[in-house]
């Protein structure tokens, strides 16, 4: 095994623009700037038409699923994308690698190929044997995390627990120590309804469930605020009295960070064993192929993965054994 960190970067779904920016990014000599190795993790023939890696980069078969068609979600690209995951998570889980990267994939062709998961947070949560994990979105020079990820808007309400979100509160505040070096973490968390339910003219679900978690979550020493209004929330995020914001669902949050970094947010799992990064957007199935793909928000997740694993600097296998404290 290299005495230089690894980090091992999946082609997501090879019928998108995955292995392309993949490619893209070996070729920027951002990997060779990082001083890690990476292993780039795929189907066998899409790895094989990748070009030549460059030094310090190896491959790992984690499918060979036939023929693919570009630009179109089909059971094999679902099949191949969800198996260079499962491959990634268990380099990851053996400490072979210190984090994951991974390229995007298709819910869509996840689903035809059996795979019946919300996104690939949810199977990184799973094949870890992660009690919980949090979605937290970086970039514009903010970061947000989210209360409940992939739910439809009229289930939010009945989806938020006190209980879950003080644990996820505390997940949070653990990651900007750990992987972000913030000292203290200062985290502002929004309310669900508008004006943060107005004293209860608007909805109760700040005073009877994200209240009652915040004071806990305050009361065990963590510096949390709110819920406040998720519109004066943000812009006092941006203005950086800090560090963090935790949002109650995935566009009162995305909104923010799409706004000020739209191309170049990371998404990051946090409350894993090692650290997962990925670039915030889709497959763009329309312009696979065509060499017109932007790989921007990759190399941003690749750096930011880069950062967050020699900052937390621990064996990820440490952590997995229960030898090192979260």
């Amino acid at each position: 095994m290299s005495a230089r960190m690894r980090l091992a970067i999946t082609l997501g779904d090879p019928a998108g623009i995955g292995p392309e920016i993949v490619a893209s990014l070996l070729a920027s000599r951002e990997v060779e700037r990082a001083g890690v190795d990476v292993v780039v993790v795929g189907d066998r023939a899409t790895l094989a038409a990748l070009p030549a890696p460059l030094p310090g980069a190896s491959s790992v078969v984690a499918s060979d699923v036939g023929p693919i068609e570009l630009g179109r979600p089909s059971a094999a690209s679902g099949a191949a994308a969800a198996r260079a995951l499962f491959r990634a998570i268990e380099l990851a889980m053996a400490g072979d690698v210190a984090g994951v990267v991974t390229a995007p994939t298709s819910k869509e062709a996840m689903h035809l190929a059996g795979h019946a998961y919300p996104g690939q947070t949810e199977i990184l949560i799973e094949r870890s044997g992660t009690p919980r994990g949090v979605m937290l979105f970086v970039g514009g020079g903010i970061k947000v995390a989210l209360a409940t990820r992939h739910v439809a808007l009229r289930r939010v309400a009945d989806a938020l627990d006190a209980d879950a979100i003080a644990a996820d509160l505390g997940l949070l505040g653990t990651a900007l120590r750990r992987e972000f070096g913030v000292a203290v973490p200062r985290i502002v968390v929004t309310g669900l309804n508008p004006h943060a339910g107005e004293h209860g003219l608007f909805g109760d679900e700040e005073a009877r469930v994200i209240g009652p978690a915040v004071e806990r979550v305050r009361s065990a020493g963590v510096a949390v605020t709110g819920p406040l209004p998720a519109d004066t929330a943000f812009v006092r995020l941006r203005k950086g009295e800090f560090d963090a914001a935790f949002a109650m669902y995935h566009d009162q949050g995305l909104i923010a960070v799409k706004l000020l970094a739209f191309g170049f947010g990371v998404n990051v799992t946090i409350g894993l064993p090692f650290v997962r990064t990925s670039p915030d957007h889709g497959t763009a199935y329309d312009i696979a192929g065509t060499n017109q793909a932007d790989d921007s928000s990759l190399i941003e997740a690749f750096r930011l993965a880069v950062d967050c694993a020699k900052s937390r600097g621990s064996p990820p296998e440490a952590l997995r054994r229960g030898l090192l404290e979260p």
